[in-house]
């Protein structure tokens, strides 16, 4: 993979299809670029597709101290014009929507349109009685993986989050060998994002100012909780469309790929 170094940290990015408007993949917290193969190639039949390790994940360079969400934003916004590929279509899954929801407020004239799958953006929720109790178990569920985390037991923190948050009970177990060894690897980065007082908040004003197609998406099978928050979205973004991916969860992308490179490919395309 090419690296570019994008303020000041080197960013291993990967892009693919010859042709076609400019499409960029931003994968969530854990993962890597490698999240997106199952999609990469069917999207790169019709669009120039970009697929990136975030900062501290996997090949992109881990910096030591805490870092920030709006660290990413920057490295995303200076990845995208170091590469010259604006105005992209803009996708990102759980955190990685999170970052991509934030670029739009600062930076909206890079998008071609939006998608956004399931943001953790549980601050916005604080106002909503009914999503308390939901809202209490699952930071009781993230604090047990940051616990373990804590104490230097990466493999039982990781299968901790795998099947208590993401994916359910026996997972872990079902997943490959390469991608348990990319969960271990990138555990330290999970753990600084928890850490951060801004990861799961968006101040929704600024957001009233991106007025390109945007698509918020949630699994079928996914928490309550995660349609609150795009409940949320959708009243702040303009031109904001909700879809659902019937029988999936928090990685579409993974567990129904076929669906997830129609949906987006359609969206994009009737830009």
């Amino acid at each position: 993979m090419p690296t570019a170094t994008i303020n000041g940290v080197q960013l291993h990015w990967e892009l693919t299809g010859s042709s076609g408007q400019q499409l960029v993949l931003v994968h969530g917290s854990w993962g890597d670029h490698h999240n997106w193969d199952l999609v990469a190639p069917g999207l790169a039949a019709a669009f120039r597709v970009l697929t990136f390790d975030r900062r501290g994940h996997s090949q992109s360079e881990r910096l030591v101290g805490q870092g920030s969400v709006e660290d990413d934003v920057s490295d995303l916004e200076g990845l995208i014009e170091n590469l010259g590929l604006a105005p992209a279509h803009i996708i990102g899954n759980s955190f990685g929507g999170s970052i991509v929801l934030r670029l739009a407020a600062r930076r909206p004239e890079l998008f071609r349109t939006l998608v956004a799958h399931e943001p953790p953006l549980f601050g916005l929720l604080a106002d909503q009685p009914e999503a308390q109790g939901a809202l209490s178990e699952i930071r009781g569920r993230i604090a047990a993986v940051a616990q373990l985390l804590e104490t230097g037991e990466a493999v039982a923190g990781a299968q901790q989050f795998v099947e208590t948050i993401a994916f359910g009970p026996g997972t872990w177990d079902q997943l490959p060998a390469a991608l348990r060894e990319t969960f271990v690897f990138n555990a330290p980065t999970w753990l600084d994002e928890v850490r951060d007082p801004l990861s799961l908040h968006l101040d929704l004003r600024k957001l009233r100012g991106f007025t390109r197609p945007a698509m918020l998406s949630g699994g079928g099978e996914s928490p309550p909780f995660f349609g609150a928050v795009l409940d949320k979205l959708a009243g702040a973004l303009p031109r904001a469309t909700r879809a659902t991916v019937a029988g999936a969860g928090h990685v579409p992308h993974l567990s129904h790929p076929d669906h997830y490179v129609r949906m987006v490919a359609d969206f994009a395309s009737a830009d």
